[in-house]
């Protein structure tokens, strides 16, 4: 009769502190979570010794969206962007396709002046027709380097080789016009002409940047 009251006084033990500690493990697992600068609170849950929200619940409660790619869940908060891919960095130098036609440009540039130079030195007449051979294949040519700029030192180069373009019509029709007039020009004219220098130096500057992959203004061509 004593063990069977001892096992029922047991029995009667257990079933009172089984409710303690089924009421403590609750009171530890009820947990909130809150997000400064948000009102109200989430409920956590306790796994296995971890917090875990539910992410809907999360999304709405910082009034955020859900995206999904793949098996990636995406969250975005108010205020985000997502993710871009990263910056190339510009490049730098002269494009290829810009390089090309400018050698083309500063090629007739150059037989254009050497034609010149040759017909003043020789006495010949300077006429409109063969002037405007040179001047207008320059200018199809300007079409092309401009068509071709990519590069911020593109647009550079560009401006100064428009000015030498614009430099060697100035000089050609200087001689145009005396042959129209019936003005003589000696055969030194071009000895010492400013401007012809100026188209000269400038020639060179562009050559030692096309060479160099590399723009340099040093006044040349201004």
């Amino acid at each position: 009769m004593r063990e069977g009251a001892l096992s029922v006084r047991m029995i009667v033990a257990v079933l009172l502190v089984l409710p303690v500690l089924a009421l403590s493990q609750a009171v530890q697992q009820a947990r909130t979570l809150v997000v400064t600068g948000h009102s109200g609170e989430l409920a956590v849950a306790e796994i296995g010794g971890r917090s875990y929200v539910e992410i809907e619940a999360l999304t709405r409660f910082v009034n955020g969206s859900l995206s999904f790619n793949g098996n990636q869940i995406v969250l975005t908060l108010p205020g985000s962007a997502a993710p871009s891919p990263a910056r190339q960095a510009a490049p730098t130098g002269f494009s290829k396709d810009f390089l090309k036609a400018a050698i083309e440009q500063m090629s007739v540039i150059r037989e254009w002046r050497s034609t010149l130079l040759n017909a003043v030195q020789r006495g010949f007449p300077v006429t409109d027709d063969w002037i405007t051979n040179f001047s207008s294949q320059a200018q199809s040519n300007l079409r092309l380097v401009s068509v071709a700029v990519t590069t911020d030192s593109d647009r550079s180069a560009l401006q100064l080789l428009t000015n030498e373009f614009n430099n060697m019509k100035k000089l050609s029709g200087r001689f145009v016009d005396a042959n129209r007039s019936r003005t003589y020009m000696p055969p030194d004219s071009l000895d010492n002409d400013p401007l012809d220098k100026k188209i000269v130096s400038c020639g060179h500057s562009l050559a030692a940047m096309a060479a160099n992959n590399r723009f340099v203004d040093d006044g040349s061509c201004q």
